[in-house]
C-alpha cells in the first residue's frame, strides 16, 4: 500500500492519516448501530411473538476459531420444525436476536441447550411479520449490547484519533 493510504497503521498512535482515524470512527459507529438496531429488534420481536408448536429435530455445539486471544468459541445449534399459517418452517435461533450469543467453553454452550432434545416437543415464538425467523426463547440476549459496547470505544477511539489527525500539520 502506498504511503498516503489511511490503512496505515502507527503501532501506538493509531491509524497515521485523518482518513484512516475517520474510517475508524465509521466502523466503530456502524458496529454500535448494528447491536443497538439487533437489540430493539429483539424486543420488539418478544412483543410481537405468537407460540406455535415446535418439534426439536437437531442439538449441538458449533466450535468456531477465535482471532482474539480465546482461541476457540462455542455457539449452541438447535435445529427445529414448526407450522405457521399452515406453512412448514425450520428454524435454529435460540434467542430473537441475529447475533448469536458464543461461549468460552464447550461446556457452557452445552448448558445453554441442555433443555433440548431431538425429538422434544417445545415451544417456539413467531413473529407474524416473519414467519421464518422462529425463535425457541422469549427472552433477550446481551450480546447485542456486547457488541455495541464494542462498537462504543471503538467510535470514541476513532473520534479521538480524528481530531488528533485533524489537529497535526
Amino acid at each position: 500500500m502506498g504511503r498516503d493510504s489511511g490503512l496505515q497503521i502507527d503501532s501506538v498512535g493509531g491509524p497515521k492519516t485523518l482518513a484512516g482515524a475517520v474510517g475508524f470512527l465509521l466502523v466503530g459507529l456502524a458496529i454500535t448501530g448494528y447491536g443497538v438496531y439487533d437489540y430493539t429488534q429483539q424486543s420488539d420481536a418478544i412483543d410481537d411473538a405468537v407460540e406455535v408448536d415446535a418439534t426439536v429435530t437437531e442439538v449441538g455445539i458449533e466450535s468456531q476459531s477465535s482471532s482474539s486471544t480465546r482461541g476457540v468459541n462455542y455457539e449452541p445449534q438447535v435445529r427445529f420444525t414448526y407450522q405457521y399459517d399452515g406453512e412448514t418452517y425450520e428454524g435454529t435461533r435460540l434467542f430473537p436476536a441475529t447475533t448469536a450469543p458464543e461461549y468460552e467453553t464447550e461446556s457452557a454452550a452445552r448448558d445453554a441447550v441442555r433443555e433440548y432434545e431431538a425429538g422434544e416437543n417445545v415451544t417456539a415464538y413467531v413473529v407474524p411479520d416473519d414467519p421464518d425467523g422462529a425463535f425457541l426463547r422469549a427472552q433477550r440476549s446481551d450480546t447485542p449490547l456486547t457488541l455495541a459496547g464494542i462498537g462504543g470505544v471503538l467510535s470514541l477511539l476513532g473520534g479521538v484519533l480524528t481530531v488528533k489527525r485533524y489537529r497535526e500539520p
